[in-house]
């Protein structure tokens, strides 16, 4: 018995050190090592689709991809071992893919409920997914937060001072979301305005009707939708849809 634990430990600790090894730029170790764990692969993400995974499946072909990420990502300060690590990260690259295509999505699906432990794996399975899409969408809303963040900051100002900025009445956010889309429907204007880092107040004065106290009043406000107008950032447009439709 403690001979097998030696065993174990030092194959262990062995593919700890190839990791290491192949970190350092060891081509050849990286390309051994994944042909060793190919049946790990297989059988992590064959338990994420309930079925069979052949080499010639897609959803094998991403286990791989993962395994590589793994090895790439994986630091022993964690206290996490290699294999444990792996299989995570092969398990949500593996959803995501699912997730992304509808048709294997069903297939997982369906798979899950004729399973035997019934509406409960199909539960389990169902959890999995949408837990992981919420920790995406958590995660890619947290990313353009701080991207948002960085625009602000080219023109001096910040997340936490649009806060304390923002009109606090209905009809004033409403306008000043007007005046931002007048800006930005007029390149001259756009262009200044992305240029010079600071609203042109009195170019926009003689393209709006209202009067100049008013834009220089809500002015981080009118440039903070500016820069969401101009890009694709995805839940703050959500923010100006919301207003406008109330």
């Amino acid at each position: 018995m403690i001979g097998f634990l030696f065993t174990a430990l030092k194959k262990k600790r062995s593919l700890e050190d190839c990791v290491i090894k192949i970190q350092q730029g060891d081509t050849k170790l990286r390309n051994d090592t994944i042909h060793s764990y190919k049946p790990f692969i297989a059988k992590t993400v064959s338990s994420v689709c309930n079925r069979y995974i052949h080499e010639s499946d897609d959803e094998y072909s991403i286990g791989l991809i993962a395994f590589n990420e793994a090895i790439d990502k994986y630091s022993c300060k964690k206290g996490k071992s290699l294999l444990a690590f792996a299989e995570v990260i092969i398990k949500r690259r593996v959803i995501d893919y699912l997730r992304s295509q509808s048709r294997n999505k069903e297939v997982i699906l369906e798979s899950a409920w004729n399973e035997e432990g019934g509406d409960d794996s199909f539960l389990d399975d169902q959890n999995s997914i949408q837990a992981f899409e919420q920790e995406q969408e958590t995660l890619k809303r947290r990313e353009e937060i701080l991207l948002y963040n960085r625009r602000l900051q080219e023109f001096g100002l910040s997340f936490q001072e649009l806060v304390h900025h923002s009109p606090k009445h209905i009809d004033a956010r409403l306008g000043a979301i007007s005046i931002a889309k007048t800006l930005m429907d007029d390149g001259e204007l756009r262009d200044l305005l992305f240029m010079k880092k600071r609203l042109p107040i009195k170019q926009l004065e003689e393209k709006v009707r209202v009067s100049r106290k008013t834009i220089e009043r809500h002015r981080k406000y009118i440039i903070a939708m500016c820069i969401i107008l101009n890009e694709e950032f995805v839940y703050l447009s959500h923010y100006i849809e919301g207003v406008t439709q109330q």
